[in-house]
């Protein structure tokens, strides 16, 4: 295969807040000396994930890698499910990096799945401790949601958005039971466990 791509979402599980689906490819075979020692982004702290954020980006300008993040939001994962928001978020991320599906090796994490048309894949459990290529896919992902979720808090400052990211934390509940819903809310997820 000519190219490898790594697939990998982030934002699943928050009451809040988009689902995320971040692909990443080498573009040059040499690209993966350039991100050695990385780690999958739930292992590193959010300044590390920034700064090796910074680094995909200036490898994104020299061409040796290239990347798409695709978010679906609250209102899709209520009216239509999470499946489905994340799949819909996986095809265009994919469609994103504009490689034929014949070109490349798709290596995706836990249990994604990629369209017919990307014969070459493979799902990985795990994958993101495994696989390089997944780990910066899932970096992409999770510092452009937070990047999202930080932004959403200065509209509302009372939840915490900032710390939590979404997440039914005990704080977040607090903040629901004390101020009640804002659109951002996944109100599917809600019904499942009520304020």
């Amino acid at each position: 295969m000519k190219y490898r791509i790594g697939i990998d979402e982030v934002g699943r599980g928050p009451i809040a807040g988009p689902v995320a689906v971040g692909a990443f490819v080498f573009l040059d075979k040499k690209a993966s000396n350039f991100f050695k020692g990385v780690k999958e982004s739930k292992q590193l702290t959010e300044e590390k994930r920034e700064l090796w954020f910074a680094k995909i980006l200036e490898g994104q300008k020299k061409s040796l890698i290239d990347f798409s993040v695709v978010f679906q939001s609250e209102k899709v994962i209520d009216s239509k499910g999470i499946s489905f928001a994340i799949k819909k978020c996986l095809s265009v991320s994919l469609a994103n990096l504009s490689i034929k599906p014949t070109d490349a090796l798709v290596l995706l994490d836990g249990g994604l799945k990629a369209p017919e048309e990307y014969k070459n894949q493979k799902t990985i459990i795990k994958g993101d401790t495994k696989e390089q290529v997944i780990a910066l896919a899932s970096i992409c992902a999770k510092v452009l949601r937070d990047r999202k979720m930080r932004e959403w808090a200065k509209k509302h400052p009372n939840y915490g958005f900032e710390v939590h990211k979404g997440y039914g934390t005990k704080k977040h509940y607090e903040a629901l039971k004390k101020h009640g819903t804002v659109t951002l809310h996944r109100l599917s997820f809600l019904q499942k466990k009520p304020i």
